[in-house]
């Protein structure tokens, strides 16, 4: 009987134990999950604030060749603004001599 009972002992005490290392090791893993959680959104914010940043950047660039192809358009069409108005003011000087010719 008391082999029994000290069997039935040493078996609860191991099984308890057991079961307590289990418990440790589970919230082990619960923490280094928690801390892989918050590595992933930190490299996620930093992944997203550097594509805002890039993205940012290209629309910079694209306004300022935008800027200066317009600026280059408009230059060449207050040239030829100035041309027209030349040759214009040319024709009706011409027009006016051969007017006073005949």
């Amino acid at each position: 009987m008391k082999k029994t009972l000290l069997s039935m002992a040493l078996v609860l005490a191991l099984g308890l134990s057991f079961t307590s290392c289990r418990d440790t090791k589970k919230a082990d893993s619960a923490e280094a999950a928690i801390e892989n959680a918050s590595e992933a959104v930190e490299e996620a914010a930093n992944s997203a604030s550097e594509a805002v940043e890039e993205a940012t950047e290209a629309v910079e660039e694209v306004v300022e060749d935008a800027a200066e192809a317009t600026e280059g358009a408009l230059e060449e069409a207050g040239k030829a603004a100035d041309e027209a108005v030349e040759e214009a003011g040319e024709a009706v000087e011409k027009a006016a001599e051969a007017i006073d010719k005949a």
